[in-house]
């Protein structure tokens, strides 16, 4: 499932980088820290990998 607006995927690739030890896991909040806490690496890397050319800023812009 690809993002769906360019702060889920700056979300997930921070996510996904306290997931591969990259940055400390305190370092995360909101929406980020969540999805470290639910998702799984290979779904962090689907959001994060989505072209932000043509999403909006926030869900709903």
């Amino acid at each position: 499932m690809p993002a769906t607006s360019k702060a889920q995927q700056k979300a997930a690739g921070a996510a996904l980088a306290a997931k591969r030890g990259e940055i400390s896991p305190g370092e995360l909040v909101g929406a980020s820290k969540e999805m470290f806490d639910t998702m799984s690496e290979a779904e962090l890397e689907e959001l994060a990998s989505t072209s932000r050319k043509g999403l909006p800023d926030k869900k709903g812009d």
